[in-house]
């Protein structure tokens, strides 16, 4: 039975339907499996591969991000419901093809619950792996009759998203003339500034990594570089993408944002509850995080009824029209963006969902 909604967002209580602990002590996986809901279908959600420092630091995450999935499918428009796993280490150092085939036998103890597919850490060559235990995977290589890379789909939509955003405050869908600050240029923050530097945006950069730097400097040139975080959130921006790990949006750096529009890739971005709250109050028109950046997702559900980039493509370009309704509710409602969003997919998962009860 579909399970009683909760609010993606951080803070919010959590109500899973199922999470899985998963240990293998031969190739040293440690790793959650957290399937939020099936209202809507089987659950997909990536797998994350990151050095967390404790295991309730991973089962944080994990909660959090697969949450959020079962509302960015929904609002997607994909018959799947949301869910996430986490494999707890360096990938750099702990990453093996023992490693990785251990997590796809768990992945299909399942039976279909959930599907996985790549998100940081992880890639389509490691899917290939995974694949060769699970039936259950999605984001394999085009080699393997796959969707590939989909940060390709993701940044598209994040454009989309932010078009709509820039429709909103500024009356055209562009940002020509724009100064957007991209947090984070790994596998979708160097495509976002590709869309970017298309459309006309002057375009401010900043990442921990300093190859990912050089290599949008290397094709761009002209683009900004600011030392970090902090520093982004306090030069003059139009437009400010988080890209990289969530919880960028908080009490200390709301208040020194400058930015009209926050619109990124980045999942979870609100630090807690109330910081949508805050950005209103502010003026600042915050595209949610798991609508605008559900074009990864689009392109690997594609790929389980076999791949097709144009389709795919055509999907991923409703995040603008879909971006736009949810701005025109929050305006509606007297509501910010993030509550209009949360609502709009909570409605489709409990209408859907609901469908369940009726016997066939």
């Amino acid at each position: 039975m579909p399970n009683v909604f909760g609010s993606p967002h951080k803070g919010s209580e959590p109500r899973h339907e199922q999470v899985v602990f998963c240990q293998d002590e031969a190739s040293g996986l440690r790793a959650i499996i957290a399937i939020y809901s099936t209202a809507l279908g089987p659950a997909l959600g990536g797998t994350r591969f990151y050095p967390y420092g404790s295991e309730e630091e991973a089962l944080t995450d994990v909660l959090n991000l697969s949450r959020g999935m079962a509302y960015k499918n929904a609002l997607a428009g994909l018959d799947l419901g949301g869910g996430k796993a986490v494999i707890i280490g360096d990938p750099a150092i702990d990453k093996s093809e023992a490693l990785l085939r251990a997590y796809g036998r768990f992945v299909q103890t399942l039976n279909g619950r959930y599907y996985t597919a790549c998100d940081v850490g992880t890639y389509s060559e490691d899917m290939d792996l995974v694949a060769r235990e699970s039936r259950f995977v999605t984001g394999r290589t085009v080699e393997h009759g796959g969707a590939g890379d989909s940060s390709i789909l993701t940044a598209f939509g994040v454009f989309q998203g932010m078009r709509a955003a820039a429709e909103t405050v500024w009356g055209a869908p562009t940002l020509r003339g724009r100064r957007v600050g991209v947090e984070g240029v790994g596998k979708v923050g160097h495509r976002l500034v590709e869309h970017l530097r298309e459309d006309g945006a002057d375009v401010v950069i900043c990442d921990v990594d300093e190859a990912a730097v050089e290599r949008v400097r290397t094709l761009h040139p002209e683009v900004e570089v600011v030392a970090d975080q902090h520093a982004m959130v306090r030069t003059k921006l139009d437009v400010y993408a988080p890209c990289a790990l969530g919880g960028s949006l908080d009490d200390d750096t709301v208040p020194v944002l400058s930015a009209r529009i926050v619109c990124g890739a980045a999942n979870n971005q609100l630090a807690h509850t109330g910081i949508e709250k805050s950005l209103a109050d502010r003026d600042v028109l915050y595209a949610p995080d798991y609508v605008v950046n559900s074009g990864g997702v689009i392109q690997v559900a594609d790929e389980i009824d076999g791949f097709d980039f144009e389709r795919a493509k055509a999907r991923a370009t409703g995040i603008f029209e879909t971006t736009r309704k949810i701005f025109a509710l929050a305006a509606d409602e007297g509501v910010p963006p993030a509550v209009a969003a949360d609502r709009l997919a909570e409605r489709r998962m409990s209408e859907i969902g609901r469908l369940r009860g009726i016997l066939v």
